[in-house]
């Protein structure tokens, strides 16, 4: 944008991270105002930033990509230690300003960025090397659609430590059996393992959401051996949890044409006809969606 700012130099002449009075200072630069629309809330504690990045385990040989950079508390963390940032931002003002602000934050490290305009979920492509790792922290209004479309889009992507909405992070990370296991958590683990990486509160960000967040770590690994496609693997699930206080045989009447053809569906997996969705984890949800009728004659 070719805006000249006044910040000291970093120092060490690496990265010198946005302090609360910077974050003010470059939403009023650059006449950005935060909105709920697009789930902006901007880091603005030191410790949050370098925690993510270190709780990440990212290192030199690392191509991260970022979602909702904002206004560059996390970039400014993550360049120092890794090989390039590509960061997908929605906003074209964010997206604009942030290459000025590592120029002035981290002149050494200008390189290192790539700033993609445009929407995460419309996201076909990303220029320059595939990213490795997904470091970001999320828009709560989308993390999950954002989440599953970047892990289909991006096989390269072996690692994703991500910031989002408490419950969010609850529910990915469930485990089968518990009560709030359902979509999220099924889908996510088609693609990987899930865990909890920690708590972090309100005060943290400007401004302050009305929700704490939490840190939801994943690593990729091989998706369940199965006939059947990631989709048909998926419309299970989603029929499965649509009514997920029926029987299974109940909720994937619609699924497989009738309650009679689920149940021998069902009963062809291994699968109890009485048993409800949040029982079930990624291998049986794709073997069912193994033997939905028609699907094992068009297989022949």
């Amino acid at each position: 944008m070719g805006v000249t700012q006044t910040f000291a130099p970093d120092p060490e002449g690496r990265s010198r991270l946005l302090t609360p009075a910077d974050v003010r200072e470059l939403a009023e630069r650059f006449d950005i105002r935060p909105t709920k629309t697009l789930g902006q809330n901007f880091v603005i504690d030191h410790g949050t930033v370098r925690r993510i990045v270190r709780v990440a385990g990212v290192d030199a040989d690392d191509v991260v990509l970022e979602v909702g950079p904002g206004l560059g508390s996390l970039t400014l963390a993550l360049l120092p230690h890794v090989r390039q940032v590509t960061a997908i931002e929605i906003d074209p003002a964010l997206a604009a300003a942030l290459p000025d602000t590592v120029a002035v934050h981290a002149p050494d490290l200008v390189d290192r960025l790539t700033v993609v305009p445009g929407d995460a979920m419309r996201i076909a492509e990303l220029p320059g090397p595939d990213p490795t790792a997904l470091v970001a922290n999320l828009p709560y209004n989308v993390s999950v659609p954002v989440l599953l479309h970047l892990l289909e889009l991006l096989p390269t992507l072996k690692r994703v430590l991500v910031m989002v909405q408490s419950e969010v992070a609850d529910r990915i990370t469930a485990t089968p059996g518990g009560r709030i296991y359902g979509v999220p958590s099924a889908k996510v683990a088609w693609y990987a393992s899930a865990r909890r990486a920690g708590a972090v509160g309100r005060n943290v960000f400007w401004p302050a959401p009305n929700v704490d967040s939490g840190l939801v770590e994943l690593v990729r690994r091989p998706a369940p051996g199965t006939k059947a496609t990631r989709e048909e693997v998926f419309n299970v699930i989603d029929a499965a949890f649509a009514q997920r206080r029926k029987t299974l045989r109940a909720a994937l009447a619609g699924w497989a044409g009738s309650a009679p053809a689920a149940e021998e569906a069902l009963r062809a997996a291994g699968v109890d006809p009485k048993a409800r969705g949040e029982s079930l984890g990624i291998e049986e949800f794709a073997a069912i969606a193994e033997h939905r009728p028609g699907i094992r004659s068009a297989a022949g």
